[in-house]
């Protein structure tokens, strides 16, 4: 495995959502962000689930698909604040039963 290239998240892009055939309302269309960052955020944050399967982030010449948008939100580089992930729920007795 070839090592990573580092990864500028200034750089503008542009997110294509996948269309969702199975919804008569419009979904997320195409969108120009100034920074990666940002636009990794949104895809990760705010977009549909069923949107950003399909969805490709476009950096200049390279393209990330779903899970190459996830690894850069979930990289230590990642210049933005995450959303905080939910706290695991706790089993009570009174579910046990």
């Amino acid at each position: 495995m070839r090592p990573l290239r580092p990864f500028n998240f200034n750089t503008s892009a542009e997110l294509f959502p996948a269309a969702i055939r199975k919804k008569k309302r419009a979904g997320f269309t195409y969108r120009r962000f100034g920074t990666a960052a940002e636009a990794v955020q949104f895809a990760m944050e705010q977009l549909p689930t069923d949107s950003l399967n399909g969805a490709y982030l476009q950096v200049e010449e390279a393209r990330f698909d779903q899970n190459g948008i996830r690894s850069l939100y979930e990289s230590e580089a990642f210049p933005l604040p995450r959303r905080p992930k939910p706290a695991p729920v706790a089993e009570t007795d009174a579910d046990a039963a």
